[in-house]
């Protein structure tokens, strides 16, 4: 596999920031994302994001293809798919809205190049109700953005090789939302033998000149400064003349933007340039800081006795008055880039950090209540924009005259039940990820994944039965001896594991003391509460999942409903994928018992064979190699039969018989593949296969080949240079029942290495396969290995650590003679 490099990557980054930059700029929207496929085709990953923070988009940053989601829509269709407001979005994709209840539009529309999708863009908007959303021409500006980045895409994998496909553990390119600047700065270059200035255009805005008429001259803006500060300014030249730098000094501009005589400070940089060049000597390089805009606000916000504070759009602080740290009792230090409801456990309430992100999706301002222990009642209120959120805080004259909507107390942090949408989202992506999972091992992954943030909890463990008794399938979280004496217990045992399941009802112990009523002697641990899910799937018992939580948890009705009804999901994913699991043990065990156990030892050659099974699925494939001795030599067989299924695996087996049986009887090359042929057309089987037969003379330095539609062999010689063999190719096997297949004699001389493959080796999804070709003979060209079985891992090394392969690999070396690097 080629690997990207640095310049490629960035080069495409730039382009997904440019694509998304200018789709929520050309559309008055405020956020942006863009999606690209994965390698495996079945998800798309978020690549780029503008005005939002990928934190805020959480779980939705692997997309599976087939989620009822609008940038996955809009891929998998190749459609845009428009939502004017939220009332639509319910409508159309209920679990989203479900999920993210906030007034917004959306519209995700497909990136593509010619008919091939490589991903999905998507914006979003305030909308309020009955909003008729983008109008055409913006629509049509969205989808002109997304068709330039497609085809902007393909051409950068055609000229480099770049990948389209976007890695699921990748940083996504992030694109902060254009604010207004607080401090602007003007760049310089003085002259100081000539007195002559070249200077940008925001320092001729500082000094309130035209950059087009400017006349270059010192006396001219120091015409612009207050009469007292003009000995300064030429004082600065003399002493960046001695010194080589100037200190900051502070100067005084004349602003006469509100038609009235003012002034301004603005503080001046510079420094000679170190060069031996005595002209350098002369220059003084340098710029002017004018951030009185954000001195006076900043001074403005200070004198306010209401709290004001600034919010990054993934909620972290980037500054608070004073008033603000007094009323929540914290420091600067404490406070500056931390979130609130980190740094305050009174503000700890998920559903603090849910009216965040419901400001931020919808920009709508919202406001909630909350109370600093022991009874002081604050009001809050987020006011966002794109780039940010602005705060305020201040104090409620009196106690609300009823239990109002806080964000928290002081009785309630241990017990806060997360936000509608903290659990809403958790068991959606939950359910969605399930139906995903194949393995139990995904299984218990997504379970920890989603069930662990949702509820709050630090530990889980996932019991199975098996022969009665319960064994631990998986767990996480920081107690790794977390229920170690459920291990091997009958299922008939009281205690809380087998109770839950034998009962079929969940078990809820909120505190230590609990449990020690209900099951004395039991060890509680570093554990505080515990949830027992029984795993119940077709009336069978399948196991038992358990929360532990570090602090004592308070479940409410809420709480114990969903949960009981996420038992049900897990267990019958647990138990498909059990299935799965064990039928594809069986599978891969019939595929293995097909292909030969060991190759035989034969004088003046030695062989190596690998198979690597595709990931896709359990579904068995059809690659086959084998080494047959003869009486008159040696032959080398590498076949593929199409398809994955038992019936291409028992194909497979029978080619292979074939091959041997007509080599037995000491056919020719070509006669050996027209009999296999005709064998493969009389199974009647319709399925379709390549081979790749090498005969190798005894004592000789030559060899014939036929192929029937197989990929070439590569050969590298004993001086290292690697071709692909030129060999004449004869029709696939079970086409058509008179087809010949011509023989190709080929010199191979001693210390040389063959290497024979199937395509799963080289195919790559929207690639040439002879890219894949030319790839290999590159890797067997530059190898280098101390033996022939090192050689064969490093040709297979980028495939085995490939988490998706949809296709088998068989590779079968063969080294001749004593060469280099092969023994």
């Amino acid at each position: 596999m080629r690997r990207t490099t640095v310049g490629e990557t960035a080069e495409r980054d730039d382009l997904l920031a440019a694509a998304v930059a200018g789709a929520v700029e050309g559309t008055s929207a405020h956020a942006g994302s863009v999606f690209l496929r994965s390698r495996d085709r079945r998800s798309i990953v978020l690549a780029a994001t503008c005005g939002v923070p990928p934190s805020q988009l959480g779980g939705w940053r692997l997309i599976p293809v087939s989620s009822p989601i609008p940038v996955a829509t809009a891929y998998s269709s190749g459609r845009t798919v428009h939502l004017a407001d939220a009332e639509e979005t319910m409508r159309r994709y209920p679990q989203l809205a479900v999920a993210l209840p906030y007034a917004f539009g959306s519209c995700s529309v497909p990136v593509r190049s010619g008919g091939e999708i490589f991903g999905s863009l998507a914006i979003v908007w305030a909308a309020s109700s009955g909003s008729e959303g983008l109008s055409k021409t913006q629509r049509r500006h969205l989808r002109a953005v997304a068709n330039r980045l497609g085809d902007s895409l393909a051409a950068l994998r055609a000229r480099t090789g770049d990948p389209v496909e976007c890695d699921p553990g990748s940083v996504p390119v992030e694109i902060p939302a254009p604010s207004a600047a607080g401090v602007r700065v003007g760049l310089f270059d003085w002259d100081l033998a000539s007195g002559t200035f070249a200077v940008d255009d925001e320092l001729c805005a500082i000094f309130g000149l035209d950059s087009h008429t400017f006349d270059g001259r010192a006396g001219t803006l120091a015409s612009c400064l207050h009469p007292g500060d003009r000995a300064a300014f030429r004082d600065g030249a003399r002493e960046a003349a001695g010194e080589g730098r100037i200190t900051a000094r502070r100067l005084r501009v004349l602003d006469r933007r509100d038609g009235s005589e003012s002034y301004r400070a603005v503080e001046l940089w510079g420094r000679v340039p170190e060069a031996g060049d005595a002209r350098a000597r002369t220059h003084l390089v340098g710029a002017v800081l004018d951030a009185q805009v954000g001195q006076a606000a900043a001074a403005a916000v200070e004198r306010l006795r209401d709290g004001l504070f600034s919010l990054t759009p993934d909620g972290r602080v980037t500054y608070a008055n004073h008033s603000t740290l007094r009323l929540l009792g914290v420091s600067g230090e404490e406070l500056l880039g931390q979130f609130l409801w980190d740094v305050l456990p009174w503000l700890s309430d998920p559903d603090v950090e849910y009216r965040h992100r419901s400001a931020m999706i919808s920009q709508a301002p919202v406001s909630f209540l909350a109370c600093r222990s022991p009874d002081r009642w604050l009001v809050f209120s987020l006011h966002p924009k794109a780039d940010g959120v602005t705060g305020r805080v201040v104090p409620l004259g009196r106690p609300p005259p009823a239990p109002a909507p806080s964000a928290s107390s002081a009785e309630a942090a241990t017990a806060a039940t997360p936000a509608r949408l903290g659990v809403m989202y958790h068991v959606l992506q939950l359910g969605s990820a399930l139906t995903e999972a194949v393995t139990a091992r995904e299984v218990c992954e997504v379970v920890a994944d989603q069930l662990l943030p949702a509820f709050g909890g630090q530990q889980l463990a996932i019991y199975v039965i098996r022969d009665g008794t319960m064994h631990l399938l998986f767990n996480a979280g920081r107690h790794e001896d977390f229920l170690d004496w459920l291990e091997g217990v009958p299922l008939h045992a009281r205690l809380p594991g087998t109770d839950a399941l034998t009962s079929g009802a969940p078990l809820f112990i909120e505190s230590q003391q609990d449990l020690s009523h209900g099951y004395p002697g039991i060890p509680a641990g570093e554990v505080s509460s515990w949830a027992y899910l029984p795993l119940i799937a077709s009336s069978r018992p399948v196991g038992t999942c358990v929360l532990g939580f570090d602090e004592s948890h308070r479940f409410t009705e809420k709480d114990r409903g969903v949960l009981t009804a996420i038992a049900g999901l897990i267990a019958q994913a647990l138990e498909r994928a059990r299935l799965y699991d064990s039928e594809f043990a069986v599978a891969r065990g019939l595929q293995h018992a097909l292909l030969p156990h060991r190759l035989p030892v034969l004088p003046g050659i030695r062989t190596v064979a690998r198979y690597l099974p595709g990931t896709s699925g359990m579904d068995i494939g059809g690659d086959w190699y084998d080494v047959i001795p003869t009486g008159s030599g040696v032959s080398l067989v590498i076949g593929d039969v199409e398809g994955h299924s038992i019936a291409a695996a028992a194909t497979m087996a029978q080619l292979r018989s074939a091959v041997r049986a007509f080599t037995a009887v000491s056919h020719a090359p070509g006669d050996v593949m027209a009999g296999v042929n005709r064998t493969l057309i009389d199974l009647d089987s319709e399925l379709l296969a390549s081979c790749c037969y090498i005969h190798l003379e005894p004592q000789g330095h030559h060899a014939y080949a036929v192929t029937a539609g197989h990929p070439p062999p590569l050969l590298r010689r004993p001086d290292w240079t690697t071709d692909v063999l030129d060999l004449d190719v004869g029709p696939v096997l079970g086409v058509q029942r008179a087809s010949a297949y011509p023989r190709t004699r080929i010199a191979i001389p001693p210390g040389s290495v063959l290497a024979l493959y199937t395509d799963g080796l080289v195919e790559e999804p929207g690639t040439d396969i002879g890219v894949g070709i030319d790839r290999l003979r590159t890797s067997l060209a530059h190898a280098r290995a101390d033996s022939l079985d090192e050689l064969a891992d490093r040709l297979l090394h980028n495939a085995r650590g490939a988490s998706y392969r949809a296709d088998d690999i068989a590779l079968l070396l063969t080294a001749f003679g004593s060469g280099h690097g092969t023994s």
